[in-house]
């Protein structure tokens, strides 16, 4: 039998051109050493110089979980440069807000001021107004008082009138 056949390497004696390839204490066979060696060497090729299929799976399997490895840091890298920027825009925004704020309470006092003075502007027209309106009646009431004492007491009478025909 030559050494790529199947009963090689299976713990088995075969011969081959007159030497004996037997099985030791320690499971080997050959030059292959044990079973499990053989089933976990990458590296281990066959007579066709290819890898068996386990080997080129479990390189495979080593690059993909390599890969992975590579791409979680670079994912969790990422993620925190994201969040870094995420709390930067956020500071940021904040400022803006704050700012905003600042000066909509700042136009909002200006306009409390301007309306306060525009109100005490319009009262004091309104109390020149009153006390002309009361120079002109008091002037009025000097020049005429028997005419004046008449429209007071039909003013009178009137009011008196309605508020009697109102209680009916």
């Amino acid at each position: 039998m030559s050494p790529t056949s199947p009963t090689a390497g299976n713990g088995t004696t075969s011969t081959t051109g007159g030497t004996t390839m037997g099985s030791s204490a320690s499971g080997t066979t050959g030059n292959y050493g044990s079973d499990s060696d053989m089933a976990l060497d990458d590296t281990a090729m066959d007579a066709s110089g290819t890898r068996p299929a386990s080997g080129s799976l479990k390189a495979n399997l080593g690059q993909a979980g390599s890969h992975l490895k590579q791409a979680a840091g670079h994912a969790g890298t990422a993620i925190k440069g994201a969040a870094s920027a995420a709390g930067d825009e956020m500071r940021l925004g904040r400022a803006n807000v704050k700012s905003e704020l600042a000066e909509s309470a700042l136009s909002g006092i200006a306009a409390a001021e301007v309306a306060t003075a525009a109100g005490r502007e319009q009262v004091d027209a309104l109390m020149d107004k009153g006390r002309d309106l009361l120079e002109s009646a008091s002037e009025l009431i000097r020049e005429r008082p028997l005419a004046s004492f008449g429209v007071a007491f039909a003013t009178g009478w009137i009011i008196a009138k309605l508020a009697r025909s109102g209680d009916k």
